[in-house]
């Protein structure tokens, strides 16, 4: 029960991983601020949290618009709600060769995979370190330590992350602040079909991570303060034989993994 007054707050928590990290959080009696596009799906994912005996403050927000993310943190200070902790989910991607994909989607994919992480964090993590307490999770991906044809700039938002998230764990390192990095691989939520990426060789030919193994991995690596997991022992052996390979080659081996299985059919 020491966690009944405490806020969790979790963007992309209304499907796959954000959603299952949500579920954790109110099973163990955090409050929730839950963040999602969709007021019919915060509204059913509300009903079910709650059933924990717990608040939730649902609040229907598209954090790639400009003013999402600011909307979002003034909504929470106006409620007088002090958020413990936060965690960064809400992501999206663009299947397809660079020079084919939809320029428009993409720079919306860049202010939802980073911009929305750079406000949330820079608002909230003041708040924790002048409190000198805070947990914050990253959910990046292991995509973010490799290049990723045909998929160039989810990999790169998601490179960006990775190194931002390196960066402010090392500046509140003097502090009892906490900044972790969830690490996943191509795992079964929604995020594939909104990528349009179901006829990729991964997706027809992979087996897909369990959204809620990998937030589990995430949970439990968030509360014991870790910097980093990578969930599942296939990702661990990809990144780390990403990191000894020359890039060609890992751009390649990516691109073979990438493309669909009838190549002709993406263009």
């Amino acid at each position: 029960m020491e966690n009944k007054q405490k806020y969790a707050l979790v963007t992309g928590a209304t499907m796959g991983i954000g959603y299952e990290l949500a579920r954790l959080f109110a099973q163990d009696q955090y409050n929730l601020v839950i963040v999602a596009r969709s007021q019919q799906e915060l509204s059913t994912a509300a009903a079910e949290f709650k059933q924990h005996g717990i608040d939730v403050v649902p609040i229907a927000k598209d954090l790639s618009e400009q003013k999402g993310p600011f909307e979002v943190y003034d909504e929470i200070k106006a409620k007088g709600i002090q958020i413990d902790v936060l965690v960064n989910n809400a992501a999206q991607g663009e299947y397809g060769k660079f020079i084919d994909t939809d320029l428009n989607h993409e720079l919306e994919i860049v202010d939802l995979n980073i911009k929305g992480y750079l406000v949330l964090t820079k608002f909230f993590l003041k708040e924790m370190v002048a409190r000198n307490e805070g947990k914050i999770l990253m959910v990046t991906s292991i995509a973010g330590e490799m290049p990723g044809p045909w998929q160039a700039v989810y990999h790169g938002t998601k490179a960006f992350v990775t190194t931002f998230t390196e960066a402010i764990q090392n500046e509140v390192k003097d502090t009892n602040v906490t900044i972790t990095k969830l690490l996943p691989g191509p795992t079964d939520t929604g995020f594939f079909e909104k990528a349009d990426m179901k006829e990729s060789k991964i997706v027809q030919e992979g087996k897909l991570a369990d959204p809620a193994t990998v937030a589990k991995d995430g949970y439990e690596a968030l509360m014991a303060g870790d910097s980093q997991v990578i969930s599942g022992m296939k990702n661990k052996a990809t990144v780390a034989a990403s990191k000894v390979m020359p890039d060609k080659t890992v751009a390649e081996t990516m691109n073979k993994q990438a493309k669909p299985v009838d190549e002709k059919s993406k263009k």
